[in-house]
């Protein structure tokens, strides 16, 4: 099996290799290598004849996972077929990290917070200002902690809310805070870089729960998310702020509702607020809550942004671990489902949507209130 380092390929001419990003689908939504060709690594089990098709054998195939790991088993099956196979060394992470070294971010910034005044505005900050207004979810004198996990959604938030102090109309106060759950040096360096780079004035801490949820047995992406968020609520109030607020989009809310009734045999809805049960005086809130994730993409993509995942232990795609403690299979399967749905239903999204807005009590066979069940043949 041979392997090629980030610095290597790029001496060679684009028109002498092929990349193949063998990743899953839900990592590969967070970017790929420029001109990569999306494979799973799960296709190919099986299916490698037909894989084989897809290259262009008269040229080096170039395969990368995120660490430089799955890409290794596959390049040594397809050069025991013949082809001239490399894995890339590092993986998607050291192209990040190349990146990291290499790019200048003096016009970055600039161009970022332009986008969303202007190219954006519609698209992006509407929804975002129209969320905090419709859900009450800003008032004077907040302190706020926003959360940043180094993904796309949390960085544009951050940068939403620096956009909307400046017009002034509710004064608060902002805290951008990162927690370190235990990740590598590599994954810690890119959060620092994007903060650095978009103009984020970051607080960083660190905590263990990588460590201690690795040695779970069970459940161990709802036991990180429950972690996670108690470390938030709890830096957050020592810090003198009121509120936490993430980063969960339109789509998120929309696969929860239908996740919740598939797989958790419940009507429910990830709210766009909530009072803390554990800290007392704290609240969470969600201003991304009516911003859809196509444009959050537009937006990271059209800035040339790359932004971290999950970056748990558990899979070597690093993006099993949801705030929520769901998994992304089950993400992906429910988002692919509601792209098929809206073929032939183009209203589907918004109808999940405001389906959570409409029950009708008088039509349900039973709910949960404040712990306490109630059945209709109570008042039957």
């Amino acid at each position: 099996m041979k392997e090629i380092t980030i610095h290597q390929l790029k001496q060679l001419p684009k028109e002498d290799y092929q990349l193949i990003d063998i990743r899953d689908e839900g990592s590969v939504l967070y970017g790929m290598i420029p001109d990569a060709v999306c494979i799973p690594a799960a296709s190919f089990d099986g299916e490698i004849d037909q894989c084989i098709e897809k290259l262009d054998q008269n040229r080096k195939i170039v395969l990368y996972c995120q660490r430089g790991e799955q890409s290794r088993e596959i390049a040594a099956q397809l050069e025991e077929r013949n082809l001239d196979a490399y894995s890339l060394s590092g993986g998607y992470n050291a192209f990040l990290m190349d990146m990291l070294l290499n790019e200048s971010s003096e016009e970055a910034q600039i161009k970022a917070e332009k986008s969303i005044r202007d190219r954006f505005h519609k698209q992006i900050f509407t929804p975002f200002a129209k969320a905090c207004k419709t859900y009450d979810l800003i008032q004077e004198g907040d302190h706020i902690a926003v959360c940043i996990s180094g993904g796309k959604d949390s960085m544009l938030m951050a940068k939403l809310f620096q956009e909307l102090q400046k017009h002034r109309k509710v004064n608060f106060e902002l805290t951008f805070l990162v927690m370190d759950p235990g990740y590598n040096k590599e994954n810690r360096a890119l959060i620092e870089h994007n903060a650095k780079k978009l103009g984020i004035p970051i607080t960083i801490f660190d905590s263990t729960i990588f460590d201690v949820v690795d040695t779970a047995e069970k459940n161990p992406c709802y036991l990180c998310a429950r972690m996670r968020r108690g470390h938030l609520y709890s830096k957050a109030k020592e810090l003198g702020c009121n509120k936490i607020a993430l980063g969960h989009h339109y789509d998120d809310v929309i696969e929860t509702i239908l996740m919740g009734m598939l797989y958790g045999a419940q009507v429910q809805t990830m709210m766009p607020k909530l009072h803390s049960t554990n800290f007392e005086g704290m609240e969470l809130i969600r201003p991304l809550y009516l911003v859809r994730e196509e444009q959050i993409c537009k937006w990271r993509d059209y800035n040339e942004l790359r932004f971290l995942q999950c970056a748990c232990h558990f899979t070597e795609t690093c993006s099993t671990c949801h705030v929520d403690g769901t998994t992304s299979s089950k993400r992906l399967e429910t988002k692919k489902l509601i792209a098929k749905l809206k073929e032939s239903n183009p209203y589907v999204e918004g109808n999940i949507f405001k389906s959570v807005e409409n029950v009708n009590l008088s039509t349900v066979i039973a709910y949960k209130k404040d712990g306490i069940r109630h059945h209709f043949l109570d008042e039957y």
